[in-house]
């Protein structure tokens, strides 16, 4: 009887058979994919997330943009990434216990959590320097920014792409779009704030 193996795991299985080596998450999709069509005849459903996934669990390296390596070693060093007990102390007492974007605490009712300035599954490592104190609501903007941006971006050169054709409606529905990111904090002044602790 095969053992059966996942999507998730045959992407694994060529970061592994490859230790050291930092390889373009294209190279390692575009040959899961052909080898789950052999095995089950069926195409491979978003691979990509599963390069990710092992990322964010500190399995593979992000080595720079859309290039991640396996390391035998370095995976196994969990402690690189998670704060200590007694570094979240430090860091709570350095920011006055406070979330370094609103100012708010304890006091306030807030549920205060230790962030990683750099974030984990892009190699950011467990010092002082690299932890800042945020309020659930401002660590949960940082953690969804990245595809809150995208989708600003987009919008913006929608924008663009109408103003060119003149195109009223679609203008409208971009600035109605974009005033929307903006009325809700959605905007790049409070990320450049997180990530730079006062």
């Amino acid at each position: 009887m095969t053992k059966k193996i996942s999507q998730a795991s045959l992407i694994l299985q060529y970061y592994v058979q490859r230790p050291n080596e930092p390889i373009a998450h294209s190279n390692a999709v575009d040959w899961a994919s052909e080898e789950w069509l052999k095995l089950t005849g069926t195409p491979f459903r978003d691979p990509d997330r599963a390069v990710r996934s092992y990322s964010q669990k500190g399995i593979l390296t992000k080595v720079a943009k859309g290039i991640y390596m396996y390391d035998p070693e370095y995976k196994l060093r969990q402690d690189l990434f998670d704060f200590t007990q007694a570094q979240k102390d430090e860091i709570l007492k350095r920011d006055g216990y406070r979330c370094v974007v609103c100012g708010r605490g304890k006091a306030e009712g807030v549920d205060l959590q230790v962030d990683h300035i750099k974030a984990k599954d892009k190699n950011g490592k467990n010092t002082i320097e690299n932890g800042q104190v945020l309020c659930g609501q401002h660590n949960f903007i940082k953690k969804n920014y990245s595809q809150n941006e995208a989708g600003k971006r987009f919008f913006i050169k929608m924008r663009e792409q109408a103003v060119q054709v003149e195109d009223q409606h679609m203008i409208d529905f971009c600035n109605e779009v974009l005033a929307t990111y903006s009325k809700f904090g959605y905007d790049t002044q409070i990320m450049q704030d997180v990530a730079q602790p006062s």
